[in-house]
């Protein structure tokens, strides 16, 4: 209901540039150019100073950023009352998740909230856990489903489940010989970890810290963006890796991998996280605790 002129400017804005506002919004550069330009029209002023690749507000442009994003967020507050009025949730659900609880926790919680609110629209990225929590304290996400332990002050936190970590490498490797692995045992052998910003990465970089190792004495073979690119590379033998347990589930069923514990034994959090507003829609609030319901069931059963 709101003016789409107000909500591709307000994006620009909080973006500064024009690409990566037409990248949040899904739509095309151009027709973001458009947009702003009808706004400027409409003003008869110029809101924006252009340049090499960024945008900033002019001072006629900061006052309409400023009411753009009252207005906005009186949009969104009366879209959602109305909607309430019903009892049946409707609506677009920006979520951001990790990528290991998009492979395993995310389908099923999908699956169950779509059974239940057919006319939800689920709108998923899908990026390691600092990310999702950079993007959800932003506002650009309505929630998150992440692997670490925030202490963004801006952000409420759902404690959903402990997940634990566990060494996986090729099955008749030597590290299966072995009962558990610690940190010392691991050192020397060739390390496949995860992209920085990975929540699983700091967790393995905190626990051979904590045993005194420092990573410049790690063996480290291959930092890997993909957890698809880890596990295929340590069942070719590659090396070994450090991963979760609902991760690797399938592949161990199969035997793809082998996976062995730590010692001591290494948790990663389950987390959903949503900003903490004054006024929240009811579609949010349902689907972070239907979330965080589901992932300690699972959690549970497993």
């Amino acid at each position: 209901m709101a003016d789409r002129r107000l909500q591709v400017f307000s994006a620009v804005v909080k973006h500064g540039s024009f690409t990566r506002a037409a990248e949040r919004l899904f739509m095309t550069q151009p027709a973001v150019t458009f947009q702003i330009k009808q706004l400027e029209e409409h003003f008869n002023t110029r809101l924006l100073e252009r340049g090499h690749g960024h945008a900033k507000p002019t001072p006629a442009g900061q006052i309409v950023a400023d009411y753009a994003e009252r207005i906005l967020e009186l949009n969104a507050e009366l879209e959602s009352r109305v909607a309430e009025l019903t009892d049946e949730l409707a609506g677009t659900l920006n979520i951001g998740t990790s990528t290991t609880i998009a492979a395993y926790w995310l389908p099923h919680i999908l699956e169950g909230f779509k059974r239940t609110y057919p006319r939800v629209i689920p709108r998923v990225s899908v990026g390691n856990s600092q990310l999702i929590v950079d993007r959800v304290a932003s506002r650009e996400l309505d929630l998150g489903l992440i692997e670490i332990v925030s202490d963004e002050p801006s952000l409420e936190r759902h404690a959903a489940a402990d997940d634990e970590l566990l060494v996986i490498c090729q099955p008749g490797c030597k590290l299966t010989a072995h009962a558990s692995l610690s940190a010392e045992k691991l050192k020397d052998f060739a390390f496949i970890t995860r992209e920085p910003g990975n929540a699983i990465r700091d967790l393995a970089e905190q626990y051979f810290e904590a045993a005194g190792i420092p990573m410049d004495d790690v063996n480290i073979a291959a930092e890997l963006g993909s957890l698809a690119a880890v596990k295929q590379l340590v069942s070719e033998g590659f090396g070994y890796a450090i991963a979760s347990y609902s991760a690797i589930q399938r592949d161990i069923n199969e035997g793809r991998l082998a996976s062995v514990p730590l010692s001591p034994r290494l948790y990663t959090p389950l987390e959903v996280i949503l900003p903490k507003d004054k006024f929240r829609s009811r579609l949010i609030t349902t689907f972070a605790e239907f979330a965080t319901e589901v992932i300690q069931t699972r959690a549970k059963r497993d």
